[in-house]
């Protein structure tokens, strides 16, 4: 296939007769590719192999063996109508006819004999519409992801300022969102009992990390007593989770999100147990939400599974066999199930979910010190603080003229200052740079390809690079260094997580 062909939209035309084939390309040959198809059947089959590369079906309604209204039944049975449109071509216009078609999802109806400046004038429409439709849905779905991102972020941090406050790795939040998606898809594949879908375990797994934030009203006497509690230490820390479903509980707006629904039943009843004995409510069997079953149990085997200052950790097979023995509390018997089915997994996910903790130690960073500048009695002073270090951070960027930038390979996303991103004219946050056309604009494809090689070729021990291109500033080609250090995990294998760097401008200002 030529490059100029290439480029073109695909139109199939599916007819079983060869003339009116043949009269449809004749009129749109020149502006599009044309496909053909002398039956349903083939035409199918092309749809079956080709998918969204079709930009236009062309469909005409009677047809031997399986007609036009049967091939239509096949794309909405596939969902194929969603992203590919029909137009329907045919003599028969009687309204029956019209109105089956149009009640299968065709977008136009073009009737015989053709007139070749009707035809042209629909396609182009119907492709221009489909064309802005899908646009429009690229616009929404990155709107929701940023929306998710943020949510996330936000779930993140309250969740570490926990943790850390807490004595613990980190890592914490990170195994219980692991152990709690690995269970729920498998729950979601043994029974439809609980009605889950895949937008509830994704919602569910970033809940799960705001378990104990009931946890920052403990006094830290007790939090990190090393020892066993007394009774009286035992009840005050039995509170946390119902301080933790009264902190989202009173939150003054989004009460009605789905978040802090699924976050307050994760609070309140992640500690209640399946046979009625646990806190603080007593909640017995299904009386219990599921989200809170899900978490419940995975926290039950991180903390078997975590070296605590009061004990050593069990292995992974000694936790597995505990929590089936009942010995740390009665379970659902199909959690149960689930948590088995996926042991195998287990492990390596978590680890992976570990490598991919990139930025845990500069979250740690910026806890730490949010909890020593004041106590934490209130959780808006933590959110003001942060966003007082990123102002300022923002400022020391833009005093320094020094265009600062941030990559990260998973999910591929370069992070600018706001001064970097104008003087770029890029945006601050760009997911997947590497396929970005605008990218492209500021830097060429080709010295982005070479500065990724001599990054992906560092090593823990000689992580950095200099690398001199030439760069676009301000409508300009200027030539310039980038000067970057390459992240790594700090596993035994070490893993390419991404880098840091400025750009310097040969010339000064």
């Amino acid at each position: 296939m030529n490059e100029k062909m290439k480029n073109k939209e695909r139109i199939l035309i599916v007819d079983d007769s060869e003339m009116n084939r043949m009269i449809l390309a004749d009129m749109l040959e020149d502006q599009y590719e044309i496909l053909e198809a002398a039956d349903g059947a083939r035409g199918i089959a092309i749809m079956q192999q080709m998918g969204s590369q079709i930009s236009l079906v062309l469909l005409d309604i009677v047809m031997p063996e399986m007609d036009g209204f049967e091939v239509l039944a096949v794309m909405n049975q596939k969902k194929w109508i969603e992203d590919v449109p029909v137009i329907m071509i045919s003599a028969e216009s009687t309204p029956s006819y019209v109105q089956r078609a149009y009640e299968l999802g065709v977008t136009d109806y073009i009737s015989r004999p053709f007139d070749s400046l009707v035809v042209q004038r629909r396609v182009i429409n119907t492709i221009m519409l489909y064309a802005k439709q899908r646009k429009l849905i690229q616009m929404v779905t990155k709107q929701m992801y940023e929306k998710e991102k943020n949510a996330s972020l936000m779930v993140t941090i309250l969740s570490h300022i926990v943790e850390f406050r807490n004595g613990e790795s980190g890592l914490h939040v990170l195994h219980i969102q692991t152990i709690t998606e690995l269970i729920l898809k498998s729950l979601l594949g043994k029974t439809d009992q609980y009605k889950l879908s895949h937008e509830d375990i994704n919602m569910i797994t970033m809940a799960s990390a705001l378990h104990d934030i009931g946890k920052i009203a403990i006094p830290s006497e007790v939090l990190n007593k090393p020892g066993r509690f007394t009774a009286e230490e035992y009840e005050v820390m039995k509170t946390h989770s119902a301080v933790g479903a009264s902190m989202l509980k009173d939150l003054p707006f989004h009460q009605d999100e789905l978040l802090v629904k699924v976050a307050y039943q994760i609070c309140r009843w992640h500690h209640e147990r399946y046979d009625g004995r646990g806190y603080p409510d007593g909640l017995k069997g299904e009386e219990i939400p599921i989200s809170a079953q899900v978490v419940s149990m995975a926290d039950v085997y991180d903390a078997l599974t975590s070296e605590r200052v009061y004990k050593k950790a069990f292995s992974h097979e000694a936790a597995l066999q505990m929590i089936q023995d009942g010995e740390c509390g009665t379970f659902n018997p199909i959690l149960v199930e689930c948590l088995l089915d996926v042991a195998d997994s287990l492990l390596e996910e978590m680890k992976s979910a570990s490598l991919n903790n990139k930025n845990e130690k500069e979250m740690r960073s910026i806890v730490d010190e949010i909890l020593h500048h004041e106590e934490l009695d209130d959780t808006n002073s933590a959110l003001h603080y942060l966003e007082d270090e990123r102002a300022k951070n923002q400022f020391y960027a833009s005093i320094s003229r020094e265009i600062q930038f941030e990559y990260t390979v998973s999910p591929s996303v370069l992070t600018l200052t706001d001064w970097s991103a104008k003087t770029l004219g890029l945006t601050e946050v760009t997911i997947e740079p590497l396929k970005n056309e605008k990218t492209w604009a500021a830097m060429s494809r080709q010295d982005m390809q070479n500065l990724q090689e001599l990054l992906r070729g560092t090593s823990p021990e000689e992580p950095d690079v200099r690398y001199r291109c030439t760069t676009r500033i301000r409508g300009k080609d200027r030539a310039c260094e980038f000067v970057c250090r390459a992240v790594w995990s700090d596993e035994e294998k070490p893993q390419y997580l991404g880098a840091y760097g400025k750009v310097l401008d040969d010339r000064d200002e």
